[in-house]
Order: C-alpha cells, then structure tokens, then sequence
C-alpha cells in the first residue's frame, strides 16, 4: 500500500510529465528532416554529372568539362588509396620496402597530370588565322613525335604523325607548334591507334575547315615489345583521309610520296 500522501505526490508528477510526453509524441509524428546523405567520392560524382548529361566517357574521351575547381587534387587522393590496394593484393610490402613506399602517389600523379591528361584538362588555346592569301597547295606537318597507352593493357604506344592538308580561301590557319599541342591533347589519354587519328582528324576538320585532311600514324606498341609475343620489330602504320585527299588519288599519292621522302632523311 502506498501512503496517500506519497501517493498524491506521484500523481501530481505523472501530470505534470503530461504536456512534455504530448510533445513528445507530437515530435515523433512530425516529418524529420532528411540526413544529409554520406559525401560520395569525387569519381562518383563527376560520374553522376557525365551520366545526368548522357555523355559517354570511355577512356579516350575527354571529361574536363564535367570537373569542377579543386576536384583533381581530391581524384588524385582516391586513385592513389585505390592504387595502394593494388599493391597490397600484388603481395608488395610497400611499409618495408623503400622502393614502393610511394610508388602509388607517383602513379596516381603520372596518370592524372602526365599520361592520361588529355582526359582532365580543356583543349590547349589555338589560334586561328584566316587563309588572306588564299593559299590552296599542299601542307604537311610532321613527324610530331607523339605518346599514348594502349587502352588494353596501358602499355606505352610511342611513335610519329604526319598531317597533310588542303586548304581552301575560307580554311583557318594554325601555328606550326600546335599541332603538336593537339596530338599531344588527344593522345595522352588511353587509347588505340585506330580511334586515336580519327580523334585527330576530326579535330582538325572542326578547327581548319580545309578541302582535304589527311593523318598518318606510326607507331610501336609496348604491349607487344613487352608482354604477349614479345615482338619489338613490329609497328603499326594506319591513316584517315578525309575530303580531297580520299577522292583525289593523285594528291594522296603526292602526300605519301613526301612523307616516305621524310622517312628516309
């Protein structure tokens, strides 16, 4: 039995809860407002505004666009934590040995900032002059020295590109040096030979506007000198035409001619 005074004393408090519990209760019955969701990696989320666009982003297309201020620096942290469990599952104790101790840093930056660049970064500013003297005979550039990876095994491609080009009284003219600076754009990204001249040959169509563009690619591929058949003599040699080039047998054969005059010099 409990003492009446005691008693009231109980009641009095269980009333006075009351007015708490009733908000209480009426808080838990009121829409929360959501948690902010977990911060995604950077990847994740350029990969979001690629896909929200309907861009496609295979390794040899160029992404820049799609990345914001300040989140190069956050891609190379994350490559380089992926790159360390690379290490891990090839059994190498990169705690102990002195040589790969900072092996994944390095190649998460020679990635991103060296041989794949021309996926992260804007097109190189180019200059276009327009054709005053109306110039229409043959132009060739090269060889320009040009290197890429292998999209397959990402093995280096080292080789050599020649351009030739017709222009016409409405094509724009470019400095010598950049065709340099838009081979290396579009090849430092991973690759294969074949769609890598067609990337140039279109580019070039979009800058010059010429009546004829042809592309010619040698090349050595390491996936071959150093893993497979191990055959270090092969190279590769393919080529895009476009417009004169591709109707006119004579010029093309003029073109080629010239450019096997630069190959034996």
């Amino acid at each position: 039995m409990i003492a009446t005074g005691r008693w009231q004393t109980y009641v009095d408090g269980v009333g006075a809860l009351r007015p708490a519990l009733a908000n209480i209760h009426k808080l838990s019955d009121s829409p929360q407002p959501p948690r902010p969701a977990p911060s995604l990696p950077v990847s994740e989320q350029i990969r979001a505004r690629l896909k929200q666009a309907k861009r496609r982003f295979h390794a040899n297309d160029n992404i820049s666009e799609f990345i914001e201020p300040g989140e190069l620096d956050g891609l190379l942290a994350e490559v380089e934590t992926k790159l360390k469990g690379v290490l891990q599952s090839l059994v190498i104790d990169t705690s102990s040995d002195h040589n790969t101790q900072e092996t994944a840093r390095r190649v998460a930056k020679m990635y991103l900032t060296e041989v794949f660049r021309g996926r992260y970064v804007a097109p190189p500013p180019v200059t276009e002059f327009p054709n005053a003297e109306r110039l229409n005979e043959l132009m060739i550039v090269g060889p320009i020295t040009v290197r890429s990876a292998c999209s397959h095994h990402f093995c280096p491609i080292i080789g050599r590109l020649w351009v030739g080009l017709m222009p016409n009284e409405h094509s724009n003219l470019i400095g010598l040096s950049k065709y340099s600076r838009l081979a290396e754009w579009i090849m430092s990204r991973p690759q294969i030979q074949e769609e890598a001249i067609t990337q140039m040959a279109d580019l070039l169509m979009k800058k010059v506007s010429p009546d004829g563009l042809a592309v010619v690619m040698e090349a050595d591929h390491f996936c071959m000198h150093w893993r497979g058949v191990k055959d270090s003599e092969t190279r590769m040699i393919n080529s895009v035409m476009r417009g004169s080039f591709l109707k006119d047998p004579a010029l093309r054969r003029e073109f080629l001619s010239l450019i096997n005059l630069k190959n034996r010099g």
